[in-house]
């Protein structure tokens, strides 16, 4: 590996070394009674256990459910990026 290399999101990250990968994209939706970033991390953690080298992910929409005029709950749709295996 070498640094300052470009990431599957075009941002630069020391150490990161692209090695001719190739990444696969897909769309999650994630949802949580306490928080968007629980919502997030509930979506991801569930999506890992089946999926392998998850890299990144970028948050695409954020909504919630209103019961009796509370937040019943927050739910996230998020596209997550994971390099496939060779």
């Amino acid at each position: 590996m070498y640094g300052g290399q470009d990431t599957p999101t075009g941002q630069i990250q020391e150490g990161f070394s692209v090695n001719n990968h190739v990444y696969k994209k897909i769309e999650l939706v994630g949802s949580a009674e306490n928080s968007i970033e629980e919502a997030v991390q509930n979506a991801i953690s569930t999506a890992g256990r089946t999926l392998h080298h998850l890299d990144w992910f970028e948050i695409c929409e954020t909504r919630g459910h209103i019961v009796e005029g509370k937040i019943g709950h927050y739910q996230v749709v998020l596209k997550v990026g994971f390099r496939l295996d060779r």
